[in-house]
């Protein structure tokens, strides 16, 4: 029987060894996931606070609960390791590691690029490697592939290279591994039904697609499709604001049209571990062939002034009540980048807090999912939620937590500028509706 089909027969009966490379949000659900599939699976992460706090059964995952995690380790199907000699003992290899921009908004591939070597170390004939993590288009050809065969073993008949892009959506209890369709593409046929046969076991669509640059190319259309449509939305805001319109009757009247229109949301800029950095990674690759990704590029341009107009928002508020910036005290609500979440990368509200405090500012936030914070090198912690809004000149609502009373901070809060259209359902007096500023 050939490598191929050993390698199909073991991981169709959940008789292989999984290994998940990276235990953050993806990795993590991703591990188990396969474990709850009836796969041993050894999840690896570097960080070793974070894998004895997931030995410990704390998530610390929205859409993980510490209880279904407890009782995925007690099956013993999962165990956590630092040490990436683990590796060599596992039939399927899914990396799910980070891969942020720099500094100059530039792919930083290091982390994937170290996981791929760690791999190679421990590369082995009939072992399949999956990247997840989101790279541009012919990353894991150009890069994964020419480093692994660094090993002497050649992919396709040795091994097996696929990229298979997370798809992951945290604190979104509706669609997690499990019910969100598969995209996979090999690196050779043999490649891509290797991948298939494992996520069959695990994911209920599993949709095949050419190549590994195809599916790499899925992922970054994805995001860039909401950073695109969300930079059109943000610009419409602006509009707005010039007419003197209200933008969110507006978006609210056009979605009553059953066709040709799908609603997007203006907001204090973009967040998270993905939409604002995948299309980043499409416009960067396509800089080395010559061509201008002019839609992403604008896009991009919009989204990141979004803070700022926000900043001049709160200074205009200020004004209205003879009040400078420099010098109040301004309260922001919410300083994750989604809404009942406690993930701050690349969260907006993080861009506010520094752009107020060097206007002279004195800024605090409230925020029950994240205790402490640090912006510029200042160190700022959670302020409870009455006396943020009460010992203020203005509040910010950066990120519309569900928990929060809104009533309260409309009711107690001498100005709020409201970037989420949070207080838009609430019964307000004229007074009230004077002091709150809706983006």
């Amino acid at each position: 029987m050939t490598t191929h089909s050993t390698l199909m027969d073991t991981l169709t009966n959940q008789d292989s060894t999984i290994a998940v490379l990276g235990l953050g949000y993806v990795g993590l659900p991703l591990a188990t996931a396969c474990a709850d599939a009836g796969f041993q699976t050894i999840g690896i992460d570097v960080d070793q606070a974070r894998v004895q706090s997931i030995q410990d059964g704390i998530s610390g995952l929205p859409d993980l609960s510490n209880d279904r995690l407890r009782e995925v380790l007690q099956t013993g199907r999962l165990q956590t390791h630092q040490d990436m000699h683990h590796l060599g003992s596992a039939d399927a290899v899914l990396i799910c590691v980070p891969t942020p921009l720099n500094k100059t908004k530039e792919p930083d591939l290091s982390y994937v690029v170290s996981a791929l070597r760690s791999v190679r170390a421990h590369l082995h004939p009939s072992m399949l490697v999956v990247l997840e993590s989101t790279t541009y288009p012919g990353f894991t050809r150009e890069v994964a592939l020419p480093l692994l065969e660094e090993s002497g073993l050649r992919c396709g008949e040795d091994f097996y290279l696929a990229f298979s892009p997370e798809r992951t959506d945290p604190g979104n209890m509706d669609f997690q591994v499990v019910n969100t369709p598969k995209i996979v593409g090999g690196i050779t046929d043999t490649c891509t039904d290797v991948t298939r046969a494992l996520y069959s076991q695990l994911i209920e669509t599993v949709h095949v697609v050419s190549s590994t640059d195809t599916a790499e190319m899925v992922k970054l259309l994805e995001n860039t499709f909401r950073a695109v449509n969300i930079g059109l939305v943000n610009e419409v805001a602006l509009m707005c604001r010039h007419l003197e319109i209200d933008t969110w009757e507006v978006i609210e009247a056009a979605k009553t049209k059953p066709f040709g229109f799908m609603p997007f949301y203006p907001g204090p800029g973009l967040g998270g571990h993905c939409i604002p950095i995948d299309p980043l990674y499409l416009s960067w690759k396509l800089r080395s062939h010559n061509y201008t990704a002019r839609f992403i590029e604008l896009a991009q341009t919009i989204n990141a002034s979004m803070p700022q107009f926000v900043v001049g928002m709160v200074g205009d508020a200020l004004n209205s009540q003879k009040k400078p910036l420099s010098g109040a005290r301004v309260t922001v609500l919410g300083v994750t980048y989604k809404p009942d979440v406690s993930d701050t990368r690349e969260s907006p509200a993080l861009e506010i807090i520094g752009l107020l405090a060097r206007s002279g500012a004195t800024v605090r936030y409230s925020d029950p999912f994240v205790e402490t914070l640090e912006v510029d090198g200042q160190s700022y912690s959670h302020v409870p939620l009455e006396a943020a809004v009460t010992d203020c000149d203005a509040v910010v609502i950066a990120t519309h937590h569900s928990q929060t009373d809104w009533e309260t901070v409309v009711e107690q809060a001498p100005l709020v500028i409201d970037t989420r259209n949070a207080t838009s359902n609430l019964r307000m007096t004229e007074s009230h509706k004077k002091k709150v500023w809706c983006l």
